[in-house]
């Protein structure tokens, strides 16, 4: 039984003082809930403070990228050995922003993932295709080449420490979905492309859906078999949103 991951990914937002004050009044709205991993990426900025906030509390804490290299002369970057002694769980990596934005390739994410998993990290490894590859009818083939190529480096007995997370690059930030047969159908397609990696050891990778997801789609699209969570950005910022995420009731039972 694959456990729901949901996971905020705040992006460059919030102060540490804002970050503190989003789990102050965050945390009393899931508790209770069972059954779902809740994880909050705050900025790098705000890693310490947030980590401590939440001790105890049952809620991981992510960072929003690495670098694949344990230390060195690479300036303004965040290796996974801080990352780890700050308490990080998770990180995100390839996140279509750092490989449209600064470039970032499948190799380079692999590396990334690579090294996370050896400093007891979980790599949340973001696939997904543009609007122009949907459109061309080039999807299914550009995101099974960043599955493929993006986890080169995991091996198999390390398969249930990933997550992979399916953004579709033009539903992020824009309001548009994908629709819930949609996102399963390439939801199922990754799990294609992960038992091939992976054999049976794929059944135990969870794939968060990302791309506007917001309170009133996100039972829809968490009730689909291969959709195992999300990776929520702009909807996450609030923390009564988000929580509404998390609990993800039918809309008509929505707290």
């Amino acid at each position: 039984m694959r456990v729901p991951l949901m996971a905020a990914n705040w992006k460059m937002h919030k102060t540490v003082g804002e970050a503190l004050a989003f789990v102050e009044a965050f945390l009393p709205r899931v508790r209770g809930v069972d059954g779902i991993e809740i994880v909050l990426a705050p900025p790098f900025t705000a890693l310490d403070r947030t980590g401590e906030a939440l001790a105890g509390s049952g809620v991981a804490l992510a960072a929003q990228d690495c670098h694949a290299e344990r230390f060195g002369a690479f300036t303004g970057e965040i290796s996974a050995t801080m990352l780890e002694d700050l308490g990080c769980t998770y990180a995100i990596v390839g996140h279509s922003e750092r490989r449209t934005l600064c470039g970032e390739t499948d190799t380079e994410v692999a590396g990334k993932a690579a090294t996370l998993l050896r400093h007891g990290i979980r790599p949340i490894v973001c696939v997904g295709e543009s609007l122009t590859e949907r459109e061309e009818g080039r999807a299914f083939d550009r995101v099974g080449e960043q599955v493929d190529k993006s986890l080169a480096s995991v091996p198999a007995d390390k398969a249930s420490e990933i997550v992979v997370a399916y953004e579709p690059i033009w539903a992020i930030g824009t309001g548009r979905t994908a629709s819930p047969a949609d996102a399963q159908e390439m939801h199922a397609f990754v799990r294609e492309c992960l038992a091939k990696r992976f054999g049976d050891g794929a059944h135990g990778v969870r794939i968060q859906y990302g791309g506007s997801v917001k309170p009133e789609n996100v039972y829809a699209l968490m009730a689909q078999p291969d959709i195992d969570g999300a990776l929520v950005g702009g909807a996450s910022l609030d923390p009564e949103s988000f929580a509404k995420i998390v609990c993800f009731a039918p809309p008509e039972e929505s707290p």
